[in-house]
């Protein structure tokens, strides 16, 4: 968990983005673990889902994938699975082994914040921000209102650099808000975060989210970073699997019982182990900035790999650090 430290926010949070995918559709080929969608002109589309969390930071682009929760039907069940159901499930399952000791904060759209969801996270010992949307929680939102008229939500203001030119952050918040109407309603602490260009007061970005965190002037500027970040679970995550080597959005084959859930699961495993490897070994680090693109390194692998024969990992990275490293011809028989 070493490197992971410097990922830790929030008072020692790690924050682990959940977000679900498709990973196989066909209008022909099915098995029991399929989803089905009809649409209205009665066509059938078969497919399957899975829950992706990945460890994520607001101050580093690289995500740690962690073992996924596939979205199908469950025993005893007639309704079809869905994301939120799933997210319960990896939350029941995966706590104790994969995060003793660890604090963990838990980021979702807002299919997430809902009361069922948050009171799970709490439960087993999660924290969570979760996006929470006016057309979603009319009752918080009439809560909220009230409020602020009798001069009770506060606000704060933070000058930041993006690299480019300096930015706006206004920050509104509110502690322990109903999150429904329907009694017993759990009290979540509330914040929105709107970034203004400061040259011309331009809107960049809007976004409100419900917590478990108090909330304070310095606490909820946090809160609204580690927000932000779960769009990275679909730019440093999603995108990296689906458009630079890794095929995600590809049907590899579905087979007669798991194989599509197995090629996703190696997949998954690809990515965290070239993601370890950029922090842990110099020579993937040279090999990648030498090579370029992610896709780019591993089309030159294939290329290399199918016509000669490497003792080891090392030695086909040493061979393509240092041409003269001696190598042999594979059997191609």
């Amino acid at each position: 968990m070493g490197f992971l430290k410097a990922y830790e926010i929030l008072r020692g949070n790690l924050l682990v983005a959940m977000d679900g995918t498709n990973y196989y559709s066909s209008e022909k080929v099915n098995c029991p673990c399929c989803s089905t969608k009809t649409s209205k002109q009665g066509k059938v589309t078969y497919f399957h889902q899975a829950l992706l969390p990945v460890i994520v930071s607001p101050d580093h682009e690289s995500v740690f994938s962690l073992p996924p929760e596939f979205i199908t039907p469950q025993d005893g069940s007639e309704k079809q699975d869905c994301e939120q159901n799933a997210a319960k499930r990896w939350i029941s399952s995966n706590h104790a082994s994969l995060f003793a000791g660890q604090k963990i904060t838990l980021l979702g759209d807002d299919l997430y914040s809902r009361q069922p969801t948050c009171q799970h996270c709490l439960d087993h010992d999660f924290n969570f921000i979760f996006v929470c949307l006016p057309t979603s929680h009319p009752t918080l939102y009439e809560w909220l209102n009230y409020l602020e008229a009798n001069g009770e939500v506060k606000t704060t203001q933070h000058r930041r650099w993006n690299g480019k030119y300096f930015e706006i952050w206004h920050c509104r918040y509110l502690n322990q808000i109903p999150l429904r109407d329907q009694q017993p309603a759990l009290l979540v602490n509330w914040c929105e975060l709107k970034i203004h260009r400061e040259s011309d007061a331009q809107l960049l970005y809007h976004n409100s989210w419900i917590t478990n965190h108090f909330l304070t002037p310095y606490i909820v500027l946090d809160v609204c970073r580690a927000g932000r970040t779960r769009w990275r679970t679909e730019n440093e995550n999603h995108n990296i699997l689906k458009n630079r080597g890794y095929h995600l959005e590809h049907n590899f084959g579905h087979g007669k019982q798991h194989l599509a859930s197995v090629l996703l699961t190696l997949n998954l495993l690809a990515f965290l182990l070239h993601t370890v490897l950029g922090l842990v070994d110099e020579r993937y680090q040279r090999i990648r900035v030498q090579r370029g693109t992610r896709k780019g390194f591993f089309q030159d692998i294939l290329s290399l790999t199918k016509y000669l024969f490497f003792e080891s990992w090392h030695h086909l990275l040493d061979f393509m650090l240092d041409d003269s490293v001696s190598l042999a011809v594979s059997n191609s028989s």
